[in-house]
């Protein structure tokens, strides 16, 4: 059986990794700037084959507002603005034969505030993956009191520290939505 100290450190791990997922799931997030991320994990059919984008062209933001998109195999051309056609970015790529161009437009104050709920609605769902893994950790911690594997006085020790573990996470997600909003918001 896993000892306190052992359990404590698997849940900080799962929690660091529900903190890293975050932050991709909001670098994805359009804040009116053109960023890579916004396209660099869409999923291209490349030869009846799912492929993130990133596997197959160069992603470059030559300006604030611009992604270009080469690819390195010029028939997939049609297949990566199918994607992004697609996909939930609401750019609209422009393909010229060699390059793809994805103009971001400037997001009006009505889409800025639909973005910092997509932001909440985000954060929220990593909330709940941590109180998740928590819940996991607390129910272990009993159960090893039941058993008799560690005192009441450890359990509640355990405890103590399993909480402070989670708020340390839940804080640093709620610094990621604060910095996420003021980047969305930014005019």
């Amino acid at each position: 059986m896993a000892t306190v100290q052992e359990v404590l450190e698997n849940t900080k791990d799962r929690m660091q990794k529900s903190v890293g997922s975050l932050n991709r799931e909001l670098s994805v997030v359009r804040t009116g700037r053109a960023s890579a991320a916004l396209v660099e994990n869409l999923n291209v059919d490349y030869y009846g084959t799912s492929t993130p984008l990133n596997q197959l062209s160069s992603i470059t933001i030559p300006e604030a507002r611009t992604i270009v998109i080469q690819p390195w195999d010029k028939e997939a051309l049609a297949e990566i603005e199918k994607s992004i056609l697609k996909s939930q970015t609401g750019l609209n790529p422009s393909n010229d034969g060699a390059i793809i161009r994805l103009n971001v437009p400037e997001l009006t104050e009505e889409t800025r505030r639909d973005m910092v709920k997509v932001v909440g609605t985000i954060v929220e769902q990593a909330h709940v993956a941590a109180r998740n893994i928590r819940r996991d950790s607390l129910e272990t911690f009993r159960s090893m009191e039941k058993g008799k594997e560690i005192s009441q006085d450890e359990s509640h020790r355990a405890q103590d520290d399993l909480q402070k573990i989670t708020d340390s996470s839940i804080s640093e997600m709620d610094q990621m939505k604060l910095h996420k909003e003021k980047e969305v918001m930014e005019v």
